[in-house]
């Protein structure tokens, strides 16, 4: 894979785990926690995929290879670190949301 698909797919993928993890939100905002815990996994495995093809790259250029850092380049790391963050942020809403329901329901 050439340094452009490679950059296309960081992006992508970040983008596909952003996509579980907020639709994960709204099933948690419904009440559906397992559904929302799926979606999480998946996000989870995107993200997990998608750092590894970082980590091929910060190997390549850790052995000597040149690795081409572009405007492209950097921000597919941008996407992949927000979608990281968001996601980290979004477990803890739902955490939250859980806390709220079983708050709710003890009244």
């Amino acid at each position: 894979m050439n340094i452009e698909q490679t950059v296309m797919e960081l992006i992508i993928s970040s983008g596909e785990a952003r996509a579980y993890a907020y639709e994960a939100l709204s099933k948690a905002r419904e009440g559906k926690f397992e559904e929302a815990e799926k979606l999480i996994s998946k996000a989870n495995d995107v993200i997990d995929r998608t750092h590894n093809i970082q980590t091929s790259l910060l190997q390549k250029e850790a052995s000597g290879e040149h690795v081409e850092v572009s405007i492209l380049f950097v921000h597919a790391q941008d996407h992949l670190m927000t979608a990281i963050s968001e996601k980290n942020l979004i477990c803890q809403i739902i955490e939250l949301t859980k806390d709220i329901n079983k708050l709710l329901a003890e009244k």
